[in-house]
């Protein structure tokens, strides 16, 4: 029978965490049919007794267990992993859980109405990590976004089912509540991302999807971020970009940016003048959270319409 809703679960020497993630799936309030679809991906620890250990108390539940996996020498990543997941499962609705993290009791009947009402969203909540003082920032800021920041400042692990789902026309939205425990830790599958590949991604659909309605824009941010954005661009962004701007009276007394490395000659000079004299449309290039409030100040001073007048790429 098809469940209503598929846990995707990748697994991949998660031994230290398993019997607690594993005990959250059991300990859901969901009253419709639910199944766990875990892939093994090549654990060489104890996960696959684990994991067969908790399919007999999720089925006496009445949660259906499909494993899938491989034991061959090397993992093939958790890309891999979850695709395999949500090619053996049934469910109507997918919810994606990693093997380190513990999911809140609600966490399924919150997110399942949640998709329910807006069928063509990916569906996201709030989160607490372990430890609670870990990437501290990141969680508030991650907690915190509006509607529209979801769309231009959302850096989801999955960066390129992201993507394609946004280019697809779908939405996203998040449940204002606590319903998942991520864990911190070196080992966790987040660590094996280049920062650069993610760079590379993110600069690609900033000028896919945003910068072909702008003739011309401003990077906010003269300093070592927004100069690498600049350099990222393709020679028909960069010629868009009129100036930087910035509150470094220093920046600003230089005067320009020039780029030594453009084949262009005479070498592209990019003024760099003070936020407020510069003109939007801004792509933004600074940290959010990082200035004690007072660039979030300078910003709603403007009063800028997000996606319209700015973009957030920090």
């Amino acid at each position: 029978m098809q469940a209503h809703v598929s846990i995707i679960l990748p697994v991949h020497n998660a031994e230290p965490w398993l019997d607690e993630c594993l005990r959250s799936v059991l300990q859901q309030d969901f009253e419709g049919t639910m199944e766990l679809s875990v892939f093994n991906d090549a654990s060489k620890d104890k996960s696959g007794a684990i994991i067969e250990k908790w399919r007999v108390k999720l089925e006496d539940s009445g949660v259906h267990v499909i494993i899938g996996g491989h034991d061959s020498p090397s993992p093939r990543g958790v890309g891999y992993s979850k695709n395999q997941a949500v090619a053996q499962s049934s469910g109507s609705y997918l919810c994606f859980l990693d093997s380190d993290d513990v999911m809140m009791p609600q966490r399924v009947r919150l997110q399942h109405q949640a998709a329910v009402q807006h069928p063509s969203s990916i569906v996201g909540c709030q989160v607490r990590r372990d430890p609670p003082n870990s990437t501290e920032r990141y969680t508030r800021w991650i907690n915190q976004l509006t509607p529209e920041q979801l769309l231009t400042q959302g850096v989801p692990e999955d960066l390129l089912f992201f993507y394609e789902h946004l280019r697809k026309g779908g939405g996203v939205i998040r449940v204002d509540q606590s319903l998942l425990l991520y864990r911190y830790h070196l080992r966790a599958a987040t660590h094996s991302v280049l920062e650069a590949t993610i760079w590379t991604h993110r600069v690609h659909f900033l000028e896919e999807q945003a910068l072909p309605r702008w003739a011309a824009f401003t990077i906010w941010n003269a300093g070592k971020q927004g100069r690498r954005l600049y350099r990222s661009l393709t020679a028909a962004s960069q010629r868009k970009v009129v100036a930087f701007c910035d509150v470094d009276e220093n920046k600003i007394r230089k005067g320009f940016y020039c780029h030594e490395d453009s084949q262009e000659r005479p070498k592209p000079r990019i003024p760099i003048l003070h936020f407020r004299a510069a003109r939007p449309p801004f792509v933004i290039c600074v940290k959010l959270d990082l200035t004690g409030g007072a660039f979030e100040d300078n910003l709603r001073s403007l009063h800028l319409q997000e996606g319209q007048d700015f973009l957030h790429f920090s």
